[in-house]
């Protein structure tokens, strides 16, 4: 089965979000846990949530994905930036335990000139802290483009992270496509390189979703301006490698692109035209 769903607002409760998804074709889809820019959540309507977790069942839904709010950064300078992480954090997977066995993922966060062995601890701090032992939620590192002090910016960092949390079975990997392909690995000419590469630093067995998304500014940039499929350096032809990769084809698939819903689903059209069973 093809996974392929795309960001959502989650406004209107998951189970507006299901029927949404369904409209255009996808059959899970990935939204923010809270306003992106902000730390407030709405609070859980158990009814909505009854009847999401009933009607992804009948209707055959993938895994969902979370995303934690940009604000999380839990490799700050600034103690009070490093709680309030900390705090949104324990929230989140407090809140997703009424949805489980779904996906959780960050930003690892930005270390703003304390040098990336140092984010590295402090992330891996807040995830010893957050991280219990029953919760069914698998807690994604997300790949990122390296973009000014962005700790994520090589699987290196990405394995370094996971090597210091002490329940790291509750951890896997999101990989985005942009991201990677800005950070500096040539997923258009090299594919197959590259997850080997992935699967020699951090293991094939943490990849659990893929971010599909076309990259704006291209190879090696370090910019993270994602595109529309076929209308970045990625390209048509990239793309179609990518859904369909034995390694990567049972994965679930999420569209990042600077897209309104009635695009979201011409996109997934034009991914299911271009998938192979």
């Amino acid at each position: 089965m093809f996974k392929i769903g795309c960001h959502l607002s989650a406004s209107s409760g998951y189970v507006h979000m299901l029927n949404e998804a369904i409209s255009i074709g996808a059959n899970t889809f990935q939204f923010f846990t809270r306003n992106p820019r902000g730390g407030k959540a709405k609070a859980i309507d158990e009814k909505d949530v009854e009847e999401f977790n009933k009607l992804a069942k009948e209707n055959y839904f993938a895994q969902i994905l979370a995303h934690a709010p940009y604000t999380l950064n839990a490799c700050s300078e600034t103690e009070r930036t490093r709680e309030f992480a900390l705090e949104v954090f324990a929230d989140d997977l407090k809140r997703l335990e009424y949805t489980p066995n779904n996906l959780y993922n960050f930003h690892p966060g930005s270390h703003v000139g304390q040098g990336s062995e140092k984010g590295i601890e402090l992330i891996a701090e807040t995830l010893n802290k957050v991280l219990f032992e029953d919760m069914t939620t698998t807690v994604l590192l997300e790949t990122m483009a390296g973009k000014g002090s962005e700790v994520g910016r090589s699987f290196e960092e990405i394995r370094a992270i996971i090597d210091k949390v002490e329940l790291n079975d509750k951890l896997g990997v999101c990989l985005d496509t942009c991201h990677v392909f800005d950070g500096g690995y040539d997923i258009v000419n090299d594919l197959d390189g590259v997850l080997d590469e992935f699967d020699s630093v951090i293991g094939l067995h943490r990849l659990k979703a893929i971010h599909l998304n076309d990259s704006l500014h291209g190879y090696e940039s370090h910019k993270d301006r994602h595109a529309k499929i076929g209308e970045g350096h990625l390209g048509n032809d990239a793309i179609i490698r990518i859904i369909n990769h034995p390694k990567l084809k049972h994965l679930p698939f999420f569209l990042e692109t600077p897209n309104d819903v009635p695009g979201y689903g011409r996109e997934i059209a034009f991914l299911k035209e271009n998938y192979t069973e």
